[in-house]
């Protein structure tokens, strides 16, 4: 951590080490953190677990993602918690403690990319890199009243940064205003190679709106309508293909088997403690079968066709982030739990299909923030955030 104090847990609290940033690009002056699952040269990449910390060293080199945005000017302040491993929701590290939520300081900040979205909501920097695999920025964006994007599968790279899932990982960013966001999106972004048109087809899928309780629903209406009053009015369709649950065990099965691939190693050789629900989830993961991957992989491959053939090339859903706002920080791990799966059912279209996926901060409930998102098809994540910033200046 490059800064003096950490009012709201967002850093780990590493020595301080210069890292140099170019003095001049196109985001000069703006100061930004990173998830502590990629690396920066001079700083050990813990991931959110204290035993892979110690394993970790310094690393000597910086990810190709952070290094693009200290050669566009922007000037790196710290590392960020992340949940253990990657592996949760709801922004709590049993060894690390749980970052606060700037946006509603008595509920939970989601996670896993708790601590990038701490940053960015109680002001701490203009913008944080997190990753997103099932909802690690999107649900903590929508909690804490930020824009964030998980982008297109592949678009962002995450070369030298921890792997949870790589065939769902993906590198997204928080920012508080739409136009940081999209300074963060040229550099990371570029232009796109499939941009929407002028004039998109905007969607409500009524089976995800159905998902809601009818607080949330009221909440949410009116953003919908900002959204209408810009993009057009929202034709009527269903997202999902057969049912939610084929559409949540489908996501969950391939995250399981790519998790324990990816972790399963280092804790069996180690045995390391982990946190409450993420121990539970890594024992889960290691039983997924054989046949539960490759059904799973066959859905998987028929949901990307449905989702492309609905959206076409400018097809834009319009979809609540989260179930609701953020649980408060006294629920226990069984409402968390309960609140996680639900909002699996939301997160996993775009998971599931590659395609990308925006949160923008324009509604509220209980006087906490609450995220509503588009969706578009594959490689119009630059075009999607202009979108954005039309509905958040409208």
């Amino acid at each position: 951590m490059r800064l003096p104090e950490n009012p709201a847990h967002a850093f780990l609290p590493y020595p301080a080490v210069p890292v140099e940033h170019a003095a001049a690009g196109p985001l000069a002056g703006l100061s930004f953190a990173v998830k502590d699952l990629f690396d920066v040269a001079g700083y050990p990449t813990g991931g959110g677990n204290p035993l892979l910390l110690a394993l970790s060293g310094i690393k000597t080199t910086t990810a190709p993602t952070v290094q693009k945005l200290l050669d566009a000017g922007a000037r790196f302040i710290g590392k960020t918690h992340t949940d253990e491993l990657a592996f949760s929701m709801n922004g709590r590290n049993a060894h690390f403690g749980t970052p606060v939520n700037g946006g509603a300081p008595d509920r939970i900040p989601g996670g896993s990319s708790s601590g990038s979205a701490a940053a960015v909501s109680n002001r701490l920097c203009d913008f944080a890199l997190g990753s997103d695999t099932g909802g690690s920025v999107r649900a903590p964006a929508s909690h804490c009243g930020l824009f964030g994007i998980r982008p297109t599968h592949g678009r962002i790279s995450l070369d030298r940064c921890l792997d949870l899932s790589p065939s769902f990982d993906t590198c997204g960013f928080f920012a508080r205003d739409s136009r940081t966001f999209g300074r963060v999106a040229d550099v990371l972004l570029g232009a796109d190679a499939t941009p929407l048109p002028q004039r998109v087809r905007l969607l409500r899928p009524e089976d995800v709106w159905g998902l809601l309780g009818k607080e949330v629903a009221a909440a949410l209406a009116p953003s919908l309508v900002r959204v209408e009053t810009v993009a057009g009015a929202a034709q009527r369709c269903d997202a999902a293909l057969d049912s939610f649950d084929k559409m949540y065990w489908s996501f969950r099965h391939l995250q399981g088997r790519e998790a324990w691939m990816a972790d399963g190693p280092f804790i069996e050789r180690f045995a390391p403690p982990l946190g409450p629900g993420v121990a539970e989830r890594f024992a889960w993961s290691k039983q997924v079968t054989d046949a539960q991957v490759d059904a799973a992989t066959r859905f998987r491959g028929a949901y990307h066709r449905h989702l492309a053939e609905l959206l076409g090339n400018d097809g834009v859903l319009v979809m609540p982030t989260m179930p609701d706002v953020a649980p408060l920080l006294a629920a226990d791990e069984s409402e968390l739990e309960a609140y996680r799966n639900a909002a699996i059912k939301m997160l996993c279209l775009s998971g599931l299909a590659g395609f990308p996926q925006v949160t923008l901060p324009l509604a509220s409930r209980l006087g906490a923030p609450l995220g509503i998102s588009l969706l578009g098809p594959a490689g119009c994540d630059r075009s999607l955030l202009t979108l954005a910033a039309a509905i958040a200046s409208s």
